[in-house]
């Protein structure tokens, strides 16, 4: 099968290029390499697909384009199966800076994609959503059903983009499904998200530091989870014009999971507190009901237990990882 992943140099569509040489597959990557954080992540991102392509019988290309651009896109989905569709300026707080980007690079870009996808007969759009849809929580945990009223330009463009996605589906017939992943981390996650952030000053002898009074709670997924369940969509269709959330049906207030990440690595540190953010939701956590009934979807691991696979990691990549991740 031959796969396309767009934003395939970032966390998680690294991660599904990965995976998808491994399982054998044939895979194309595009992705403009924004410099939102240090591009050595997106670089390093794009090794490892590449040497995974040496071990396996699969195949990887990368080609560094915008899914803005109408003519690259066309012209690489004429050949493609299946799109897992990444590809977004990503960070709610950018947003609150630059809501014209965002618009432009995650709802005319999934546009475009979708238009190359309908006219090439692609088998299925999967389409990386957020739990940034909802917004103020009517009630907790979150199901589809949620009223969608989101706190922020990044999340008015996801939603946007799920809009979209059932639309092409109802009025053209082009098989999509929108995954609303919860706050993802694990393995060379980006730098500058919560997990990632404590765990490299606590490395560095420096106090985790908490935005807002940490009493926000989050759903943290593992990235093997998002991987699971996109894996799942290769060939099963029961999922076609559906929105799901994927999460791990857990939450953890932040001052927490700093609590979590400190113990781990020196419990003689304090933690620190300092200004929210504008434009970060107060709570999160989903109801994965809907994904478990049509994909089978299950989460491997509660929080405590992924955080500290990730330390491990850390320890084990610290030489590379680090100074990419400090240094953004």
């Amino acid at each position: 099968m031959h796969i396309l992943v767009t934003g395939g140099a970032g966390f998680i569509g690294g991660h599904l290029a990965e995976s998808f040489v491994e399982a054998a597959h044939d895979v194309t990557t595009v992705d403009i390499l924004e410099p939102f954080y240090d591009l050595g992540l997106k670089e390093h991102n794009i090794d490892v697909a590449r040497q995974r392509a040496t071990e396996t019988d699969g195949s990887y290309e990368f080609i560094e384009g915008s899914t803005t651009n109408k003519e690259l896109v066309d012209e690489i989905v004429e050949d493609i199966d299946i799109i897992y569709h990444q590809a977004a300026q990503a960070g709610v707080r950018a947003s609150v800076e630059n809501p014209t980007k965002v618009t432009e690079y995650n709802v005319n870009g999934s546009q475009t994609i979708l238009e190359a996808a309908r006219k090439h007969d692609v088998t299925r759009v999967v389409n990386a959503s957020s739990s940034s849809v909802y917004g103020k929580p009517e009630y907790l945990p979150y199901d589809e059903s949620h009223p969608n009223e989101p706190v922020s330009p990044y999340g008015a463009s996801k939603l946007a983009v799920e809009h979209y996605m059932r639309v092409y589906n109802e009025v053209y017939g082009l098989p999509t499904v929108s995954l609303r992943y919860f706050t993802v981390y694990g393995p060379r996650m980006r730098p500058n998200m919560a997990i990632s952030n404590f765990v490299s000053r606590c490395m560095r002898g420096k106090s985790p530091e908490v935005y807002g009074d940490g009493t926000q709670t989050r759903d943290f997924t593992y990235i093997a989870d998002i991987v699971d369940a996109n894996h799942s969509l290769l060939t099963d269709d029961s999922a076609d014009g559906e929105t799901m959330n994927i999460g791990s049906s857990d939450n953890i207030d932040i001052t927490t999971l700093a609590e979590v990440v400190r113990d781990e690595i020196d419990p003689t540190l304090n933690i620190e507190y300092t200004e929210a953010r504008d434009g970060d939701a107060e709570h999160t956590h989903a109801d994965i009901s809907k994904a478990t009934e049509l994909i089978g979807y299950e989460p491997s691991r509660e929080i405590r237990e992924g955080v500290g696979e990730f330390i491990e990691w850390y320890e084990d990549n610290r030489e590379w990882y680090e100074p990419l991740v400090v240094s953004s």
